[in-house]
C-alpha cells in the first residue's frame, strides 16, 4: 500500500525512492509484523483467556505430562495472521498476483482453522470440523485462487482456459535445463496435494511449546531467499539464470510476503515459547502450513519444500505409519505419534525436544540453500 501510495511521489520527495526495492521493503515487513505482532500480543492473549475460560485447549491424545497446560488459551494463530495481513498489505506491492495469492490462501486456510477451532470451544471438547469438509474448503479456495490468478480464460476462448502457472517440475540438485517436465493440467492436483500436505503437516507438528512456531520462521526465511533471488534482475543480469534456477517474474516481491510471514512468527514465538502463554491452534497452524505449501508452488521449489519442510514432513510421516502398521500388525512402531510424542515418551524433556527440532530444520534449510549452488 505505502509502495502505490507514496512511490510515485519520489521525484519530488527523495526518501520515498527507497520503496522501489524489494529488499527494503522485505526488511520493513518482517519489522512491522514483528513489532505488530508483539505489541497486540498481550491484550489479544487476555482476550482469548476470557473468552476461552473454563474449556481446556489440551488434546485428548496427548501424553499425561500436557494436563499441566489446561487453563492456556489456543487460536493464537490468529495473532500471526493479523500481524502478517498488515506488514503485507503496507509494503507489498498490491498488484502483483503472486502476493495476493500466497494471501488469500493463508487467510482462507486460517478461517478454515477458526472455524474447526470454534466449533471445538463452542461444542466443548467436539472434534471440530470434519475432515471431509475441511478437504472440501481447502479444495475451493485452491481452485478459486488458481481460477483468477492463474488461469487465461479469454486468449483461447472461455471453455479453453490456459493455465499462465508455470506447470513445469524442478527437482533439487539437478539444472533446470537438464530436467524440464511439463506437467501440464496434472499440475494443478499436484500443487493441491503439497499445499494441503503441508498444511496438515504443520497441524500435526503444534503439539508442543513453540514446536510448529520455530520450523515456520526457519522454512520463511529460507523462501524469502529463494523467492528474492528467484526475481532478481540487476542491470539486465539475470540471477535465476546465472544459479540455473527458474526465473519468475514477480518473484522478489513475494519475498516481502514470505519477510513478514517470518516477522509474525518471531513475534508469536515470544508468546508461544515454553512455557507457552498462547497456543497456535488450528487457525494458525493451517493457514502457515497453506502458506508455506503456496510458496513451494509460487517459487518453483515443489519437490525442494520435502527438504525445507523436512520436520513437518517426519511429523505426518510419523503418524501414516503409525496407523497403517497398527491396522495391520495390532502393533506401534512409536511410543505415541506424532514423533515428537515419542520422544517425549522416551523421557526426554520438552524444551530439550523442540530446541533440537528447531536445529534440525534449520540444517534441512541449508541443505536445501545449498541445493541450488550444487546445480
Amino acid at each position: 500500500m505505502l509502495y502505490l501510495l507514496l512511490y510515485p511521489f519520489a521525484d519530488r520527495i527523495a526518501l520515498f525512492n527507497v520503496l522501489r526495492y524489494p529488499s527494503f521493503r522485505m526488511l520493513m515487513a518482517g519489522l512491522t509484523s514483528l513489532l505488530i505482532g508483539i505489541l497486540l500480543g498481550p491484550s489479544y492473549i487476555e482476550a482469548l483467556r476470557l473468552k476461552q475460560h473454563g474449556v481446556s485447549a489440551v488434546r485428548e491424545d496427548t501424553p499425561e505430562s500436557h494436563q499441566k497446560k489446561k487453563g492456556t488459551p489456543s487460536m493464537g494463530g490468529g495473532l500471526i495472521l493479523w500481524s502478517l495481513m498488515l506488514g503485507v498489505l503496507l509494503f507489498a506491492d498490491l498488484t502483483s498476483r503472486l502476493v495476493w495469492a500466497a494471501l488469500i490462501v493463508t487467510l482462507g486456510f486460517g478461517a478454515i482453522g477458526f472455524a474447526d477451532d470454534w466449533l471445538k470451544f463452542s461444542k466443548r471438547n467436539s472434534k471440530g470440523l470434519a475432515g471431509k469438509k475441511k478437504l472440501f474448503w481447502q479444495a475451493v479456495i485452491f481452485l478459486a485462487v488458481m481460477a483468477f490468478f492463474f488461469t487465461d480464460w479469454k486468449s483461447h476462448g472461455f471453455l479453453h482456459p490456459q493455465l499462465t502457472l508455470d506447470t513445469h517440475l524442478t527437482i533439487p540438485f539437478i539444472k533446470v535445463k537438464s530436467f524440464h517436465w511439463q506437467m501440464g493440467w496434472l499440475y494443478l492436483p499436484f500443487a493441491f496435494f503439497v499445499i494441503v500436505g503441508t498444511s496438515n503437516a504443520v497441524n500435526m507438528t503444534d503439539g508442543l511449546d513453540g514446536l510448529a512456531t520455530g520450523p515456520t520462521i526457519v522454512s520463511a526465511f529460507t523462501f524469502m531467499l529463494l523467492a528474492y533471488v528467484s526475481g532478481l534482475v540487476l542491470k539486465g543480469f539475470n540471477v535465476a539464470d546465472y544459479l540455473l534456477i527458474p526465473h519468475i517474474d514477480g518473484a522478489s516481491e513475494l519475498a516481502v510476503f514470505c519477510a513478514a510471514l517470518g516477522g509474525s512468527a518471531i513475534a508469536f514465538l515470544w508468546f508461544n515459547t515454553y512455557p507457552a502463554q498462547v497456543f497456535m491452534g488450528d487457525v494458525g497452524s493451517l493457514a502457515i502450513g497453506g502458506a508455506l505449501g503456496t510458496l513451494a508452488i509460487l517459487t518453483k521449489n515443489e519437490v525442494d519444500s520435502a527438504i525445507i519442510h523436512g520436520v513437518f514432513l517426519a511429523e505426518i510421516l510419523s503418524v501414516i505409519i503409525q496407523v497403517f502398521w497398527f491396522k495391520r500388525t495390532g502393533r506401534r512402531v512409536f511410543l505415541m505419534a506424532p514423533i515428537h510424542h515419542h520422544f517425549e515418551k522416551k523421557g526426554i524433556p520438552e524444551p530439550k525436544i523442540i530446541v533440537r527440532f528447531w536445529i534440525v530444520s534449520a540444517m534441512l534449510a541449508f541443505v536445501a540453500l545449498a541445493s541450488i549452488k550444487l546445480r
